[in-house]
């Protein structure tokens, strides 16, 4: 198998990620699909929740730059990051080194849309009394970093199938 450049998703919670990722691995050969939390979920045998609850966001974070650390140096893999990953730069960084990076994008309206109807309250990081302002405000601290990515992809409008082509079509321009 040729070692390919690995294909990174970043972007706000709700920005369809994990589900775009898992797409574009099923439909482009010889790469495997990888989430990030998923992996952390099994190492720490918890959920996310329950790793922020009980051992705070710095240990998440920890784990989720170990995470980096590891995967950063595989090849042809589609890798779905949590959207807090670029708070550290390091992570940006290593993904880089052997990836293309996507920033799946949309409005605050919109993510807060999908969050809130798909994960009710499961998200650590809008345990909050307003959580679409908190959201907003994770927004704007985040996105000059995902900004850094090589190509933004707006996710608003569009069908699943065209942010999947449009990902694998300009992968393809990057690394032929």
């Amino acid at each position: 198998m040729d070692n390919k450049k690995n294909i990174v998703l970043i972007g706000m919670m709700g920005a369809g990620k994990s589900t775009i990722a898992r797409l574009v691995s099923a439909k482009s050969k010889n790469f495997q699909y990888l989430d990030i939390d998923k992996e952390i979920e099994k190492l720490a045998q918890k959920h996310i929740h329950e790793i922020f609850a009980e051992n705070g966001e710095g240990h998440f974070r920890q784990l989720e730059h170990e995470m980096i650390v590891k995967y950063s140096n595989y090849s042809n893999q589609v890798i779905a990051t949590g959207g807090g990953i670029v708070e550290n730069p390091e992570n940006i960084n290593l993904l880089k080194k052997n990836g293309v990076v996507f920033y799946l994008k949309a409005s605050v309206d919109e993510l807060y849309s999908r969050v809130n109807r798909a994960y009710q309250g499961s998200r650590p990081m809008l345990n909050h009394p307003n959580p679409k302002h908190r959201l907003k405000e994770l927004m704007g601290r985040r996105e000059r970093f995902y900004k850094s990515a090589d190509f933004e992809i707006d996710t608003e409008n569009k069908e699943l199938v065209q942010i999947v082509d449009e990902i694998i079509e300009k992968y393809g321009k990057i690394t032929g």
